[in-house]
């Protein structure tokens, strides 16, 4: 069966010289090489930053440098640190920590975090630090050194593993190099690695999603739709796409990434709020007097409603340590994002931008996404719907049903939109809360619903719907920017000016399940009451103190554990957005077959 189509570039243009440091990653896992030398992907670990942090020392340049072997005196022992030197002739540099030179030989030592391997006849090197420690055999003797054995320290125990550069591992090393340079170049990503544990313990883990990937690989490729979309290939896709089997996780999937994020989203929505930088720390003024003192490295991203300055370094600090900085009306309506330079996948935007020019493959991942958002919306009136209609839940059955073979987005649209009739409809049954005085009403407003209205929200329910929407909107967005994508261009919803239309795609399942559940919990649990709402003309808004209640509302929702179906762990709202972005980036790039729509039981 034929696989999406596949832009690859007939060569990538990378950096001339290799780094030594990325021939160890080649030969521990490629897949991880490819991720952090072609597509620039890099995230810390605890074991990332104390090694880091353990490298301080032998980071530091020593003050003579290294000069030319024959001026060295002949009892003379010289130690230098943190020398740069590059081989043309192999096409790759490396970064010294240490050098132990005499005018005999010079002896590389290079410091690893870890531990060396416990061997019957004594202790030994891992094979990526022995192939890492010959590449730089390889440049010291380019540029005129001799060398004929090298030493790796292991910070862990404190002890040295003397390594000879013997014929073989030279030859194993300049293989390496051909290879993982052939690969950067022309490869497409490797398969994850099944069920190794070098997975476990990866700071890229939450990327590469091994054991997902894994799982998912035995849903057979989508087949191609033809660049010229004819009926008679799109007719042969849709017999393919009909035959193709239902998902089901197939193989065990290992708890590998954090069920929650540690940081946490800072909301400031105070009028007239000043955020300024201390060193590492956010500090939030109101006039001269500072009310607030936040971490940077707390927080995953700024949220700014309405008129609040930020100053230049302040900006530029987050932007450093990759926290977007979000942008707000004071009613709610996301303006966009400021965001560093963190999006480097230029590899996954060309084959976002190749597959939405294919009506094919658009309207088969819009069915897919509109199926998934009316099954949640009816698993959710089921869950929480006083006496939920039998008609409207066979009705929106039958909808789920008709979007998976909807021969067009229009009518797709008619589905998603008699579907939206049906939920709605049945909204009012979700509201289970009366005003402190028993009444229906309080301060000329009532919790009653009348239907969905928008721009503006005419009533209480709507305009909590509206801001959920809104914040909602924002976190696909960032999900989208720490992914590689571009948020704009989408699949179902089609380009227009100014609207993230990849972000609203990937919305869809998730309405109900993470803002409409926010919303009603909010009012049920009177977290939000009737007067936490004004009048703006014919529109209804939030005060202050209800837009930060409903803050709350949504962040607890974002925060809650949910199973996710395939893969059987538990995981929180905020992690599953970034989760299933990831997922549709592996769908575009050909590493599973179908995308899978989260659907809750």
């Amino acid at each position: 069966m034929a696989s999406l189509p596949q832009s690859q570039p007939t060569g990538r243009d990378l950096p001339d010289l290799l780094p030594a440091r990325m021939l160890n990653e080649f030969t521990y896992c490629p897949r991880l090489f490819f991720y952090e030398w072609v597509e620039g992907i890099f995230l810390e670990s605890a074991d990332t930053v104390e090694g880091a942090a353990q490298h301080q020392r032998v980071d530091k340049p020593g003050s003579r440098g290294l000069p030319a072997q024959s001026e060295l005196e002949p009892d003379e022992v010289l130690h230098t640190r943190s020398l740069t030197l590059s081989s043309l002739e192999h096409g790759v540099i490396a970064k010294l920590d240490l050098l132990e030179a005499t005018a005999g030989a010079v002896t590389p030592v290079d410091y690893k975090h870890g531990a060396p391997i416990e061997t019957a006849s004594g202790l030994g090197a891992w094979d990526p630090d022995r192939i890492q420690l010959a590449v730089q055999a390889l440049v010291l003797r380019e540029n005129g050194y001799t060398t004929s054995e090298g030493v790796l320290y292991y910070q862990k125990t404190k002890q040295r593993v003397a390594v000879p550069f013997t014929e073989e591992l030279l030859g194993q090393t300049r293989e390496a190099i051909g290879a993982a340079t052939r690969l950067a170049r022309y490869g497409s990503i490797p398969p994850p690695l099944e069920g190794s544990p070098k997975c476990v313990g990866c700071s890229l883990a939450p990327v590469c999603l091994p054991d997902e990937v894994t799982s998912l690989h035995h849903i057979e490729a989508a087949p191609a739709g033809g660049g010229a979309g004819g009926a008679d290939q799109l007719q042969l896709f849709a017999e393919q796409a009909a035959a193709l089997p239902r998902k089901s996780a197939l193989r065990e999937v290992r708890r590998l990434l954090a069920p929650r994020y540690d940081r946490k989203p800072l909301y400031l929505d105070t009028q007239g709020l000043k955020v300024g930088r201390s060193g590492e720390v956010l500090s939030v003024k109101e006039k001269e007097k500072t009310i607030q003192d936040v971490r940077i490295q707390e927080i995953c991203q700024v949220n700014l409603m309405g008129n609040i300055q930020i100053t230049t370094q302040a900006v530029q600090s987050l932007l450093e340590a990759e926290v977007p900085i979000c942008y707000f009306s004071m009613g709610g309506w996301f303006f966009g994002m400021t965001t560093g330079l963190s999006t480097k996948n230029i590899f996954l935007r060309q084959k976002q931008f190749l597959l939405a020019g294919e009506p094919w493959f658009c309207r088969k991942l819009a069915r897919q996404l509109t199926a998934g958002k009316i099954r949640n919306q009816r698993t959710f009136l089921l869950r929480n719907h006083l006496q939920p209609s039998p008609r409207v839940l066979a009705e929106m059955k039958e909808m789920a049903e008709r979007a998976e073979e909807a021969g067009s987005l229009e009518e797709l649209l008619g589905i998603e939109g008699n579907a939206a009739r049906l939920y709605f409809g049945a909204f009012q049954g979700l509201i289970k809360v009366e005003t402190e005085d028993g009444s229906v009403t309080s301060g000329g407003f009532t919790f009653d619903w009348e239907g969905r209205n928008r721009r503006p929200p005419l009533d209480p329910i709507n305009a909590l719907l509206s801001l959920g929407y809104s914040m909602l909107v924002k976190d696909l967005t960032i999900a989208c920017y720490a992914v590689g994508f571009d948020p704009m261009l989408g699949y179902y919803h089609q380009p227009r000016f100014g609207r993230p239309a990849l972000a609203l795609d990937l919305m869809e399942p998730f309405r109900a399940l993470i803002v409409d559940s926010a919303v009603v919990n909010a009012i049920n649990t009177k977290m939000v009451t009737l007067r936490d709402f004004l009048r703006v003309g014919r529109s209804v808004a939030l005060k202050p103190e209800g837009r930060k209640a409903f803050y709350r509302a949504y962040e607890a929702r974002m925060d809650t554990l949910v199973t996710h179906p395939l893969f059987e762990y538990r995981l929180s709202y905020r992690r599953l957005l970034e989760v299933q972005a990831r997922l549709l980036g592996k769908y575009l790039e050909g590493e599973i077959g179908e995308y899978p729509v989260f659907v809750t039981r």
